[in-house]
């Protein structure tokens, strides 16, 4: 349906009139009813450590969380994700003032633009980016202006002359995202020195989801954006405990900055879902406080997996950029033959039984995303080893 009876006006409002059924819906469907293993929407298979588990059955059993928690969140959580800030990053923060929970990263990057975007404000960010940025920049009224990080010596790289040249009088907020989603792309030392000097220089607020902090490998480094001189005030930070302890469906998130700043997200997050995961919450209090050893050896199972991924996929015929960080592989269909993500895509689960994500769907450029496929690594050896012998039959 798309008007009401009598009338020709669409049913829904002109800001979301672009946005649809998402891609992540349309091809875990398809999993479902072909049978493929999903190596498209980004959640793992298995369940996240016991322990954790346990924290929030206790919660429940307690009776902790099961009515509405604190506004800002559970001071329990709010104090270990302070801790987590300076224990791993050197970064203080108050945790009554500085800290917020959220419904996920996803309502923690709304709320924000929610409350810090005026319609007409200019809103940059890094091309391909996750869906809901877009959608966030217009429900907010805001304008959006992708950068795009655009191929090269094996991995996808921001242009920061194109960056510096994107900013206008009219540009309020930056939107990045490291390690970087869909592509796997760390942003170095040197260029985030740059977007803190811009950002300064502009007097711009950034927002920095950074939901994959923990999953960097190699040499990689994930280096928050509030840690550079001039930053820590005029930065968001957002965090998630799904990405890190494979609990995406609890839906806790959270948000770090100035008091200032975490008062004004919160004024559109109460409106939002108000509260959300109470005793997820507690759970995940205690997640955070588990030894150095968890996040490596958390590292190292990812690495293994994006190392078994990559191999497979170089070997079935695609050009692999091997990511520094998430839990995705970017590939590019072009030595198949292909050059149509989307067709590309909607073909794989009859073609091979994989599920795989058209990266064109992140970009405002569709074409410029066009032969780039996404596949998520986070899942177990025993299916990424059955994928991998499904997509042998491409190159045949």
């Amino acid at each position: 349906m798309t008007s009401t009876a009598g009338s020709a006006r669409p049913l829904l409002n002109r800001r979301l009139a672009e946005f649809g059924t998402t891609i992540f819906a349309e091809m875990s469907a398809l999993a479902v009813t072909t049978g493929a293993i999903n190596l498209g929407q980004g959640f793992p298979d298995t369940d996240g450590p016991e322990p954790v588990r346990e924290a929030a059955v206790r919660a429940l059993r307690d009776g902790r969380g099961n009515q509405y928690p604190p506004g800002p969140g559970v001071p329990e959580l709010r104090t270990a994700i302070a801790r987590h800030q300076l224990d791993h990053y050197a970064l203080t923060y108050d945790p009554d003032l500085e800290v917020l929970v959220t419904a996920g990263a996803t309502e923690a990057i709304a709320a924000s633009l929610l409350a810090l975007v005026e319609p007409g404000d200019e809103v940059i960010a890094l091309e391909p980016y996750y869906d809901s940025y877009a959608a966030s920049i217009a429900m907010a009224g805001g304008t959006r202006v992708p950068v795009t990080l655009r191929p090269s010596e094996g991995r996808f790289r921001l242009d920061l002359d194109e960056l510096r040249d994107a900013i206008t009088p009219r540009t309020r907020l930056l939107l990045l995202n490291t390690p970087h989603n869909p592509t796997g792309t760390v942003l170095t030392r040197a260029e985030l020195t740059e977007i803190a000097r811009l950002a300064v220089e502009h007097d711009l607020l950034v927002v920095t989801d950074e939901v994959y902090e923990h999953l960097v490998f190699d040499d990689a480094e994930h280096i928050p954006l509030a840690s550079f001189p001039g930053m820590r005030e005029r930065t968001i930070s957002i965090g998630s405990a799904g990405k890190t302890f494979s609990f995406t469906g609890w839906k806790v998130g959270w948000v770090t900055s100035t008091p200032e700043l975490v008062a004004a997200v919160r004024s559109a997050k109460q409106y939002l879902t108000y509260v959300a995961s109470g005793p997820f919450q507690y759970a995940i209090a205690e997640a955070l406080a588990l030894p150095a050893s968890f996040f490596a050896d958390f590292r190292a199972d990812m690495r293994a997996k994006r190392d078994l991924l990559s191999a497979g996929l170089t070997a079935a015929g695609f050009d692999v950029y091997r990511p520094a960080g998430t839990y995705f592989v970017t590939t590019d269909i072009r030595p198949l033959g292909e050059s149509d993500g989307f067709a590309f895509c909607r073909a794989l689960p009859e073609r091979a039984g994989v599920v795989a994500i058209p990266n064109a769907v992140f970009y405002d450029h569709r074409e410029a995303g066009a032969p780039f496929v996404r596949f998520a690594f986070c899942k177990r050896m025993g299916a990424l080893e059955e994928a991998i012998e499904r997509l042998s039959k491409l190159r045949k």
